[in-house]
This record gives structure tokens, sequence and C-alpha cells, in this order.
């Protein structure tokens, strides 16, 4: 059966983000028409992707009918659709809120997004590792210029330190794939999985060189300490719709450590198996343990989002170091909460930020301004999921990986940095909520003087997201039974392997 459905998360976008660039670059109303539409369109096809993979088979699309290992293939399994709907939401809600004024305080901001939107989707679905490398390419590039939409002097800074070190990460990455390649003689992820086992032991230090050298690119896409330097300052100082959708750029990182060191590093990778756990849980641990202290000691709501995301990372990817069937299906949940609550919270913090002359989302009391009891209420929402707390969905993704790792020989030191840092986010978003909203309710000046009469759709937007967090919660049995899923089919790869080599240059 013929599944060319798969392709259409890449194709979709790269067509749109170029009929617009060539043909409605000076029409707002029609760029923003065709970019909603995409998102849209990406959305239902997401949902229809999500229910084709969650009968547990592993789908492929060939590119140009050419059987892998030897050409390009697309795969399909839960992971891949997973992140395709996350992605998917992430993008509707950034579009609802960049619609309203956002979009034209510079160039081209509808074709980077969609062309961000590819590289986004195709890393997810490409089967390949030289492809990934190009993929990321396509995301450093619109995203470099979503990163400077609108100008100033700190944002442009913020991004050339962005982009100096991804093209870093960039040459690393070919160095990576280039001593895979001379050890294995392929790039292509499912074939890697077959001949890392059969490697000979002469060539073992070479292929462990490759496969690091890979983590280490990873860890920079992951903002994994002490590779971690660029997130906070370019998370804060990007536009805050820009903001809001790279809070799933972290999440590529860990996308492909989950996908190298389960597949082709996994428990059938002879003495190369599970290579990444003593490296990784460290580096992540670390990782929560300056987020959260930056969260505590941030003076800005944009840096003490961005540090939070350095911590959810961090969270994330000890999970993802346990490297079990349940930590693993816990680390995706909290990647979905983790991911959408961020979004939401960036939102929020430019919603402060406008209504607030002079002050911006500087941590300090200043005049009440409009809507504060409305935007507080988000606030509220999205602090509590961020730090963990009953009811929103972070509780739940916490609970989930502190119980995974009750077996684990370090679940001690997990438990204990888990906690405290939980309480680190409470304290330091507590904090920030004071200064912002309670701290100003009784601030000599009244009601900002400037009234924002921006459309609702700015308040609809994070909204959405957090809504979409609270259905991780309503639907918790759903949504971890198919983690649960998804989690056994990366530990099961041989479904993954046979699918691909399998299809013998068709798309099925």
């Amino acid at each position: 059966m013929i599944t060319h459905e798969i392709v259409l998360p890449i194709v979709l976008p790269a067509v749109i983000a170029a009929v617009i660039a060539l043909t409605m670059r000076r029409d707002i109303a029609l760029a923003r028409t065709a970019s909603l539409a995409s998102a849209v369109a990406l959305l239902l096809l997401a949902i229809a992707l999500v229910s084709l993979a969650s009968d547990g088979s592993v789908r492929t699309y060939a590119l140009g009918g050419w059987p892998a290992p030897f050409g390009i293939v697309l795969v399909l399994d839960r992971l891949s659709a997973l992140m395709l709907l996350l992605t998917a939401v992430l993008a509707v809600a950034v579009l609802l809120y960049a619609v309203n004024g956002w979009d034209t305080r510079g160039r081209h901001f509808h074709a980077l997004l969609q062309f961000q939107l590819m590289g986004l989707n195709g890393a997810f679905l490409t089967g390949d590792f030289f492809n990934l490398f190009v993929f990321f390419e396509v995301l450093l590039i619109a995203s470099y210029g979503l990163m400077a939409h609108g100008g100033g002097a700190r944002r442009v800074g913020a991004g050339v330190r962005y982009v100096v070190v991804n093209l870093a990460a960039s040459v690393l990455f070919l160095f990576a794939v280039g001593l895979l390649y001379a050890v294995t003689g392929t790039l292509n992820m499912a074939d890697l999985a077959v001949k890392v086992p059969d490697v000979a032991a002469a060539d073992q230090a070479l292929l462990r060189s490759g496969a690091l050298l890979l983590l280490l690119v990873f860890a920079v896409k992951g903002a994994l300490v002490p590779l971690h330097f660029w997130l906070p300052d370019t998370y804060a100082n990007a536009p805050a719709p820009v903001a809001a959708l790279f809070a799933v750029l972290t999440k590529v990182g860990a996308y492909a450590i989950i996908r190298l060191f389960t597949l082709a590093f996994g428990e059938g990778a002879g003495d190369a198996a599970w290579l990444a756990a003593p490296w990784l849980m460290p580096a992540a641990m670390l990782t929560l343990l300056l987020g959260m202290f930056g969260v505590l000691a941030a003076r800005r709501l944009g840096a003490m989002v961005s540090f939070a995301v350095l911590g959810s990372m961090g969270t994330l990817l000890i999970a993802v170091a346990l490297f079990t069937p349940p930590a693993l299906s816990a680390a995706l949940y909290y990647l979905l909460h983790s991911t959408l609550a961020a979004g939401a919270l960036f939102l929020v913090a430019d919603l402060v930020a406008e209504r607030r002359a002079g002050h911006g989302d500087t941590l300090v009391a200043a005049p009440a301004f409009a809507q504060s009891g409305l935007v507080g209420a988000l606030f509220l929402l999205g602090a509590i999921a961020m730090a963990g707390l009953p009811p929103m969905s972070g509780f739940i993704g916490k609970l989930l990986i502190l119980d995974a790792a009750r077996d684990a020989f370090n679940r001690n030191w997990i438990w204990s940095l888990m906690l405290s840092t939980s309480l680190l986010a409470i304290i330091g978003f507590a904090r920030g909520g004071s200064s912002l909203f309670w701290k100003s309710a009784s601030f000599p000046g009244g009601l900002d003087a400037r009234q924002l009469t921006r459309p609702a759709l700015t308040i609809t937007a994070a909204g959405l997201l957090l809504a979409a967090n609270a259905a991780l919660v309503v639907f918790a049995g759903p949504v971890t039974r198919y983690l649960d899923a998804t989690a056994a089919q990366l530990f099961a790869p041989a479904g993954y392997i046979d699918a691909v080599l399998g299809a013998e240059g068709g798309n099925e």
C-alpha cells in the first residue's frame, strides 16, 4: 500500500514557503492566510499519521523509489508521528499569536516559519543520518532568520552566537558521520543498527568516537551542560512567537539521542551497547540543576522561562539516560508537557511585556496593567505546569519519571535532585508572579496609561497551549498507553529495521 502522506509534512510547508516568498511577500493578509492554512493542514495530517502509526506498524517512504540503504527513506513510527503532532500544535498556536502584529515587525516571517516546520518535520521523519544533517541545516537557516525578526542589537547579537555555536556543531556532525561511514559503510539508521554489532574489535575505537561525537552534537542541540550557554540568551531575546516555537527545537536533540541510542547503540550493539548512558546522566543532572538555579536568579520573565526550558531538558534526559521502557515512556510524557508549557509561558511573557510600558517583563513592581487578572491566571497555570505541581501535567510527568527510577542504582540522587529543583522552580516562579501581579496591584499609579487593544487571538494562543497541557492530564490514560507502546517499539528495533531494509524500493 502506497502511503504518500508520509512525505506531505515535508512537502507542504516547503511549497507554501516558496509560494509565500515569491508571490505574497508584499501582501501580509494573503501570507497569513496561506501560513495558517498550512499549519492547520499539518495539524490534521499529524492527527491522521498518529492514528495510522498507532497500530504499531512502521511505514516507510522511499524517495524516488530507491531502496534503502542506498536511497533516501522516510520512516513513520509512533515516535515520529508523536513529534509531528506536537510540532503542529505548537505551530498553530504560534501563528495565532503572530498574526496580530508580530509578523509585520520584519520581513519574510511566514516563509521562514514554514521552512522551519519543513526542517522540523524532516528531522523527525528521516531514516538517514546524512539527511538528518541536511534538515538540521534547514532548521539553522530558518531559525536564524526568525531569531533576528524585528531587529535590535541584543536580538541580532544573540542570533549570531546561536548560529556560531550551531555551525560548530554542524562541523562536528560531518566528522561524526564520516567516522561512522568509514567503519560501517552506511548512514542509514536501520542499516547502521545491523552493522554496528559486527564491527571488528580493531575498529571499535572509531565507532565509539563517531557515536560519541554524534552525542556531543545532539547535546548542543538539546542544550546539555556544558554546551548549554547559547540557549538562555537566545530564547530570552527571540521574538515571543519565535521563542515559543523554539520550545520544540531542543526536543530535536532529545529525539535524535533517543533514536540513535535505542536503534543503533541499544541492547543489540555488542560492545557499544548503551554507549551514551554513562555520559548522558551526569550531564542531564547538571543541566537540571543549573537551569533551576537560573529560574531562581532570573531578573526578567523571558529569561526565567528560558532557564526553565534548560532545566526541563535536564529532567527529560535524566529519564532518557535510564534507558528502560518505563523511563522512556515517562520521558516522552514529560517532553510533551514541557514543550507546551514553555511555549505558553513565552507567549505570556510577551503579553506582560507589551502591557508594561517602560518596564517590559522585568521582575519589578510597576503600575497595574490592562487585563492583569487574565494574564496573571495564564501565568499561574503555566508556572504550576512548569514547576511540576498538581493539577497540571508537569506533576504527572515528574511522578512517572520518579517511579521509573525506583530500581536505578542512582535513584537517591535522581529523586533528591528532582524534588529539590522543583522547589527552586516553585520559589522562582512565585517570586516572579509576586513582582509582576501581586505587588504591582498595589503599586502607585493605577492602571498603565497604555491600554492595549490587541485582538483576543493573543490570549487564545497562550490559552490553547495551556489547554493542550491540561488535556495531557484529562487524557492521561490513553496518552500513557500510547507512550508505553512507543517506548516498547523503540526497545524492539527489529520491526523498524525490517520495515526499512525490507521495503525493496517501495513505499509502504
